[in-house]
């Protein structure tokens, strides 16, 4: 199968294309905006653009994405090596401001996303092309795969009174965009009024295929996800960041593990094991595991839990068997369960695992043990495919 060119790889080996772009030149990216030969997009925005190339920004988690976890701010700074400032657009604000604007004509934004609706990078580039809509700035998206693929959609569309920076607009939990796609489906359905949009397409990618299908190098996008594996199981676990159980931050596992000091792992690993064959989940196992966080919750206390391993990317639906482990380790842990209090991405009022689930009823449908069945009711995409067949670039 053929090695993917991803925008960034498309634009720089197109002479024709970077001619385009006359004026100052800036970039948005992190530590996974590398091309096929792992050399970082700021080296090559370098030597392209020359003194044209003014300005850095970096998402959450920083440009060099070394920050961990929600609330966890980056500073702005001048770069010891480019010699320009870096913008942080996870910091006092998440909306570049008017300075930070001033003096490009052009704005590159080149991040890995990982296809959930809970990662904050698409928020970064929607709330970007808001503000650039009033003025005369070129937004530039260089357009990378969807790790999990651009075919599967799975989970709830996000209700607007739930909206935050992990979910601002109508989508499911796995969204089967591109971050290009996402892009055109702000201009087309949630932009009052549009910006100037430019997206450098992938090259060879199809929708049918997982990151390993590209033969692309994965880089951690943020810093819990070192496994590109760990993508497919993100739409699960990232729902126990709504809890005080731990999803394995502070371990070399995080994401793929789920647990809690008082928990004995077999026996939990057994109750999951027989509880699941009243559902047709399938596609992976689960491991009684122990770990010892280093940082985060439960920070040097050992603790039980299991690990999910997926065996059929094709057959393992990330987002049910999330809401289903949840279900049961709600009822399993008793007394000892409790939901993560607010404050949680910058909202102080409502609880965390509603606005990760975009909706408080999968929250009530764990309360209350609803049906396994019932959660078909919950994903209601009929409407959301309509919009999505419209944006495909692919």
């Amino acid at each position: 199968m053929k090695k993917v060119k991803t925008g960034l790889d498309v634009l720089i080996n197109d002479t024709n294309l970077q001619n385009v772009f006359k004026g100052n030149v800036a970039l948005l990216s992190h530590n996974a905006s590398v091309d096929a030969t792992f050399t970082h997009a700021a080296f090559r925005f370098k030597a392209l653009f020359g003194d044209r190339f003014v300005k850095l920004f970096g998402p959450q988690h920083g440009f060099t994405t070394d920050a961990q976890d929600n609330m966890i701010e980056t500073n702005h700074y001048i770069h010891s090596y480019f010699k320009i400032p870096v913008y942080s657009l996870y910091s006092e604000t998440r909306v570049p401001t008017d300075e930070m604007l001033e003096g490009i004509n052009h704005l590159f934004v080149d991040l890995q996303d990982v296809g959930a609706r809970m990662y904050t990078y698409i928020y970064t580039l929607t709330l970007l092309l808001e503000k650039c809509s009033e003025k005369d700035i070129e937004i530039i998206v260089l357009d990378r795969p969807n790790p999990i693929n651009g075919v599967d959609i799975e989970g709830n569309i996000l209700e607007l009174e739930f909206e935050s920076f992990i979910g601002r607009h109508p989508i499911p939990v796995r969204h089967g965009m591109t971050i290009g796609e996402v892009a055109q489906m702000h201009q087309e359905f949630w932009a009052t009024k549009k910006a100037k949009l430019r997206i450098i397409k992938m090259k060879d990618w199809e929708r049918f295929m997982y990151f390993k299908d590209t033969n692309l190098p994965w880089l951690l996008p943020s810093p819990n996800l070192s496994r590109a594996a760990s993508a497919l199981s993100f739409p699960a676990i990232v729902l126990y960041e709504g809890t005080l159980l731990s999803e394995g931050r502070g371990t070399t596992q995080p994401l793929e593990i789920v647990g809690h000091p008082k928990v004995e792992p077999f026996a939990l690993s057994s109750f999951l094991k027989n509880s699941l064959k009243q559902t047709n989940l399938a596609g992976f196992v689960i491991r009684p595991v122990t770990f010892l966080p280093t940082f985060d919750k439960y920070k040097d206390a050992s603790c039980g839990g299991i690990q999910l391993h997926i065996t059929n990317r094709k057959t393992f639906k990330p987002w049910r068997v999330g809401q289903f482990m949840l279900r049961e380790l709600y009822h399993y842990l008793g007394n000892e369960f409790e939901w993560r209090k607010p404050p949680f991405e910058y909202n102080y009022s409502q609880q965390p695992i509603d606005i990760i689930n975009g909706t408080n009823k999968l929250r009530h449908w764990v309360e209350t043990r609803g049906a396994f069945e019932a959660l078909n009711g919950f994903e209601n995409l009929i409407e959301y495919k309509k919009q999505l067949n419209t944006v495909k670039l692919y």
